[in-house]
């Protein structure tokens, strides 16, 4: 494929030096593949029954990357819920993750569909309650299906607007999850199409859409958690600007630095936010940003003893499982302090 002149601008907006912008037009001119990947939900068999190739030094251990080619999604073993498909780009914008200290009580992933973050973050993190929403209703069959073949539970599945959740549940979540809605940009990496990906107005209108989906999830992060921002586009608008905004915009929230990644750390600025690029060779391309509020509980939630915090968030947070078309998997979900 020839190279359009917005893709050429593009890279060099993305770099000075020619020879990176030279690669990375490359790598999307010329789409190769890249290893496939599993997450094991269940204990890994003895023998695996894929060639695995060497784990990176930030690769979480319940990860394995599989040589070219493979097609895990095809196994019995993936039927049976022993693990979930994704690519290397998913894996790398999740990794932050790793950094929480685990067991959490709440994690919510508010753009959720098909399911590979949230799953991620439930093996990772073990939370008490998985929260997995996702806006476009057509999508919800597939997270449906992905979580209860991997036996992710408790969990509930609802179809929101992550303002109603900023509305309904202000400041319960240990962890928010935004995979946000991108140009999808990294598509052309792997051979696929994204039409206008490019193109500033395109980018401009995604961007906005973000900052929009950021701004509303930062309300249901509870004082002291985290929210974790990623997309899969190469955007500096789509990315490093709208963390700028958000940091603007929400000063209760630092950036977080992920050791694991610094040497994926953007170029493009100094605060802590990471980046991988297709002719790494490892995925396609990611974004990801972890973000901590250091804010104070909202006036209403403010109590001398913070078992009566708690117990304020898990009423409001059980005020909401009783919301009607929340679909739940796995056993009770009402919360206790």
């Amino acid at each position: 494929m020839e190279a359009s002149k917005l893709l050429i601008k593009f890279s060099q907006k993305l770099w000075v030096d020619v020879e990176q912008q030279r690669q990375f037009v490359e790598a999307l001119t010329h789409p190769r593949s890249f290893s496939p990947c599993i997450l094991w939900t269940k204990p890994r068999p003895e023998e695996i029954p894929f060639p695995v190739e060497a784990a990176l030094p930030w690769q979480a251990e319940f990860i394995d990357r599989l040589a070219v080619g493979q097609k895990p999604g095809q196994h019995s073993l993936h039927e049976a819920g022993y693990f979930y498909c994704l690519d290397f780009s998913s894996v790398f914008a999740a990794t932050p993750l790793l950094t929480i200290d685990a067991p959490v009580r709440f994690v919510a992933d508010l753009c959720a569909s098909p399911g590979g973050k949230s799953i991620f973050a439930w093996t990772a993190l073990k939370p008490k309650l998985l929260l997995s929403n996702e806006v476009i209703g057509k999508r919800i069959g597939a997270l449906l299906s992905n979580l209860k073949r991997c036996e992710v539970q408790p969990a509930i599945v609802s179809n929101l607007d992550p303002e109603v959740l900023g509305e309904e549940i202000p400041q319960t979540a240990d962890v928010v999850l935004v995979d946000a809605p991108c140009t999808g940009q990294s598509l052309l990496a792997k051979g696929g199409k994204a039409p206008g990906c490019f193109h500033p107005v395109s980018i401009n209108k995604n961007a906005n859409r973000q900052k929009r989906i950021i701004a509303n999830s930062a309300r249901v992060v509870r004082s002291g958690g985290y929210l974790l921002y990623m997309t899969c586009a190469y955007s500096p608008e789509e990315n490093e600007q709208v963390c700028e905004w958000f940091l603007d915009k929400f000063p209760q929230f630092e950036p977080i630095r992920v050791d694991a990644l610094a040497n994926y750390q953007s170029h493009l600025v100094e605060f802590p936010c990471y980046r991988m690029f297709p002719q790494t060779e490892l995925g396609a391309g990611a974004f990801s940003a972890l973000f901590r509020n250091t804010g104070e509980p909202e006036q209403d939630l403010e109590q001398d003893l913070e078992r009566d915090l708690e117990r304020e968030m898990d009423d409001r947070l059980n005020e909401f499982l009783q919301r009607p078309r929340l679909i739940s998997i796995g056993s009770s979900l009402h919360l206790e302090s």
